[in-house]
Parts: C-alpha cells; sequence; structure tokens
C-alpha cells in the first residue's frame, strides 16, 4: 500500500454531518451513503458560503475511541475561517498535523475508497506511518473523482 506523510496546515470545513460506526454501515441502517446522496441531491454544495476551492471533503471526527466505535462524518468543503454556516449545516476546524495519505485506484468511487479502507483496518503500524490519531480523517474528493464511475481519492488519516 503506497502512502506519504504530510503535514497538514488546519483548515476549517462547513458541511452536515451524522453519527455512524463501522459496524452500523455493514447494514442496511448506514448512513454515508444517504449522506451522499442529500449532499448531491439538495445540491448542498452550492449552499456553502466563502468555498476555498470546488473539492469536496468527507471528514471522519469525534471519534469516541478507535475504528470499532462510533464517530462523526461530515461532507463538505473548505471555507474561509469565520463563515457564516448555513442553517442544517455544522462547521468544523481541522487541527494542524501529521497525515499519512493513501491514494486509491481509478474506479468507481464507492468501490475504490472502500477499498483502501480495508487496507488500512487491515495494515500494521509500520505499514501506516504511524500511529492512529483518532482525531480527524479527511478524504479529497478534488478533479480526480468528477467521475464517479472512474475515481481516484486521497485518504488522508491522522498519525501521531
Amino acid at each position: 500500500m503506497n502512502r506519504k506523510i504530510l503535514e497538514h496546515a488546519g483548515f476549517t470545513v462547513i458541511g452536515i454531518e451524522a453519527r455512524t460506526s463501522n459496524a452500523r454501515e455493514m447494514t442496511a441502517n448506514g448512513i454515508i451513503a444517504k449522506q451522499w446522496a442529500r449532499f448531491w441531491g439538495e445540491n448542498l454544495s452550492e449552499e456553502i458560503p466563502n468555498r476555498i476551492d470546488s473539492t469536496i471533503l468527507a471528514v471522519y471526527s469525534d471519534y469516541a475511541s478507535d475504528k470499532d466505535d462510533e464517530y462523526s462524518f461530515l461532507i463538505g468543503a473548505r471555507v474561509m475561517p469565520e463563515s457564516a454556516v448555513p442553517g442544517g449545516m455544522v462547521t468544523r476546524n481541522i487541527l494542524v498535523g501529521r497525515y499519512a495519505v493513501f491514494t486509491s485506484e481509478r474506479g468507481p468511487v464507492e468501490n475504490v475508497v472502500a477499498d483502501v479502507w480495508q487496507k488500512i483496518w487491515a495494515a500494521k503500524q509500520a505499514e501506516l506511518g504511524g500511529e492512529r490519531a483518532y482525531q480527524a480523517d479527511f478524504e479529497v474528493y478534488d478533479e480526480r473523482a468528477r467521475d464517479p464511475g472512474n475515481a481516484q481519492v486521497d485518504i488522508n488519516m491522522g498519525i501521531k
């Protein structure tokens, strides 16, 4: 599994958020696919003010403990700090930190993203580049992900 280690500056994201867990996502009660459908179906990306770019982020944060417990899942965009938050949305500040960045293969977005996460969960700490921080992880959906049938995504996993 190829990875690079980056030091990210902090940034602010505005979007829609819900609580879930990996166990819940393996059932018909999963919320991640429903959040994506709502985000695109209601054209919520257009409601996010002061966007820095056209990239969409999926942020995993507020981990109760680790990958086996609940976390918050947010879909949104980077914005200028202190941006007004539209009704029904939240803001998250992603702190400065070290991240292991894993780039997916090209293919159907739901398959390539799931494949990278499966590899991350199965990997040893040395393969990941360090111990997971469980503060914030995020997926980057930039121009390489414009075609959901042939997408490539970066997964940024916070490490200590």
